[in-house]
């Protein structure tokens, strides 16, 4: 059974390049224990740096207050290893290049590491999260999560539901993204096709 709305306090963020330190950066504000992973010490580094400047610049245009800002820092964290960042997680979401067989790669050792009822998200846009879940064992609790970028200013976050997704994972889905301030569409995933 998948992680409901209420369930999840942490958020793995796996890729910690533009897309996916502005999905830290949100999920930090949006309340949740925010954990990035990158294989590259700079990449973190560099996202870390990225994250407070966002934070001092929300600040100084008067978007979010210097204890709100300080606060949701606090709850970022920064990994070296995808172990280390999903083990712990309630939602993981996967935030690198889109290819396929990296996506593939990485749902396949989440799938390994993760707790069940974990949900298991991908930010894509023209890949089919139906194809990337078949390499798991919890289909029903993965997704595609598509943030518009930039991902820090652009409301829209679509909500891709693969063929087995199930309703609980869609429901999680949503209210994570209200709670990081995206307007939620719910979409099916047309490049899958039943087999």
């Amino acid at each position: 059974m998948a992680a409901m709305p209420g369930d999840v306090r942490t958020i793995a963020v796996i890729g910690a390049g533009p897309v996916g330190r502005g999905i830290a950066q949100l999920a930090a504000r949006g309340g949740y224990r925010t954990l990035l992973e990158d294989l590259l010490p700079s990449a973190l580094r560099r996202a870390e740096s990225e994250i407070r400047i966002q934070f001092d610049s929300a600040v100084a245009s008067g978007g979010v207050t210097a204890d709100a800002a300080t606060a949701a820092f606090s709850r970022l964290e920064f990994a070296g290893t995808v172990e280390d960042a999903a083990r712990q997680a309630n939602l993981v979401i996967e935030a690198v290049p889109e290819e396929l067989e990296s996506k593939i790669e990485i749902f396949t050792l989440l799938d390994k590491i993760c707790r069940p009822g974990t949900i298991l998200a991908s930010h894509l846009s023209s890949l089919s999260i139906t194809e990337i879940s078949r390499v798991t064992y919890r289909a029903s609790n993965c997704l595609g999560m598509h943030f518009a970028e930039p991902v820090e200013r652009q409301k829209r976050l679509e909500i891709i539901r693969g063929l087995e997704t199930d309703d609980d994972t869609v429901a999680t889905a949503v209210e994570v993204g209200r709670r990081m301030g995206k307007e939620t569409v719910v979409i099916e995933d047309a490049a899958s096709t039943p087999t």
